[in-house]
């Protein structure tokens, strides 16, 4: 694992039922500046549809790149992230993370 390179960080979230979605939405509005601050960027995301194979009831899954780890962790100890990271938190019931290395 090389703490340099780019990476994907692939979200799954889960929503609270009552505003879960419209909260995330402000979040999101509020955390892109500080995501492009340390060079990250949302690269893709949907809404589930249907599991294929397994199971899988997330409400949302997208992906973020950022630079390298590095601007990951800078990203989540900026000061600005204090100040949003409330809004996540009241959006979601659970979550679900997972830092990916780019292939190409």
């Amino acid at each position: 694992m090389n703490d340099e390179k780019p990476i994907l960080m692939f979200n799954a979230l889960w929503f609270k039922p009552e505003g879960g979605w419209e909260t995330y939405k402000t979040y999101m509005e509020k955390v892109r500046p500080l995501l492009e601050k340390h060079g990250g960027r949302v690269k893709d995301g949907g809404v589930p549809s249907k599991s294929v194979i397994g199971e899988f009831d997330a409400d949302l899954i997208f992906l973020v790149e950022y630079p390298s780890w590095r601007a990951f962790i800078e990203f989540t100890r900026d000061p600005g992230y204090a100040d949003v990271r409330p809004y996540r938190e009241e959006a979601i019931t659970r979550s679900l993370l997972i830092r990916c290395d780019k292939l190409f």
